[in-house]
Parts: C-alpha cells; sequence; structure tokens
C-alpha cells in the first residue's frame, strides 16, 4: 500500500502497520486508520492519516516530560505538538494524550480531568 504525505511524500507500508483508532481523534473521529512515523534525527513522532494523507499530527512521548504522567496498561501516552517558527511557541498538549499500543496497533485518545494538565504545555523553555 502506499500514501502521498505532505511531510514525507510517498511513503510504502504494509497493512499491518496502520494503528486504528476506534472512536478515532478529538475533531477527526471520522478518520480511523493511522502510521506512526519516526525518523532517526528527529525528536517528533508523526501520526499520518491513512484515509488522508494531508492529516498529520507531530507527536513527542509524554514520559520524556513527565515521568508521573498518568499512564495506561500496555499503552505508551503521547502529546501533540502544536509547532512553531519559533522554538519557546511549541507547545504540547498534555490535557488530551494520544495512547498507542504499537503491538496490538490501537489507540485512543482522552481528556484528562487533572488540571494540572494543561492544553498547551511549553515544549522548550529559555
Amino acid at each position: 500500500m502506499k500514501i502521498n504525505t505532505h511531510q514525507f511524500g510517498e511513503i510504502e507500508f504494509e497493512k499491518g502497520h496502520i494503528v486504528n483508532f476506534s472512536s478515532g481523534l478529538i475533531g477527526f473521529e471520522n478518520l480511523k486508520e493511522y502510521l506512526l512515523i519516526k525518523t532517526e534525527d528527529e525528536l517528533f513522532y508523526w501520526l499520518n492519516s491513512v484515509e488522508k494523507p494531508e492529516i498529520c499530527f507531530p507527536m513527542v512521548g509524554i514520559r520524556v516530560i513527565d515521568e508521573d504522567f498518568p499512564m495506561e496498561k500496555g499503552y505508551e501516552a503521547f502529546g501533540i505538538v502544536t509547532l512553531n517558527n519559533d522554538p519557546l511557541q511549541i507547545t504540547i498538549n498534555l490535557k488530551s494524550p494520544v495512547y498507542l499500543n504499537q503491538d496490538d496497533k490501537t489507540g485512543y485518545q482522552r481528556i484528562i480531568s487533572d488540571s494540572k494538565y494543561p492544553v498547551n504545555y511549553n515544549l522548550f523553555k529559555q
């Protein structure tokens, strides 16, 4: 299978690499299939829609930021990143993490009720 992505150009992949989100992501509930892409030289993971390849979310593993972040058994938590030309303005969403099980190729997103996890947490500090 192949998709043509904005970020990486044409990507060839096997059906077994697709991560399924039964409920989609918040605001993208109709998109259920994604590829998790990681390049060797980047901090970010990329969650790229298979159904609409122009939709791609940069993400960071939340354990890098907060080792006490709420985890789910068998799943790794990622925060969706909002990019900016100014690195000090790059933020990560800790309020609604994306949980991925890379063995089962399943994922979901949920909202954390704890107020200590903001929607726009600065990823880099001066």
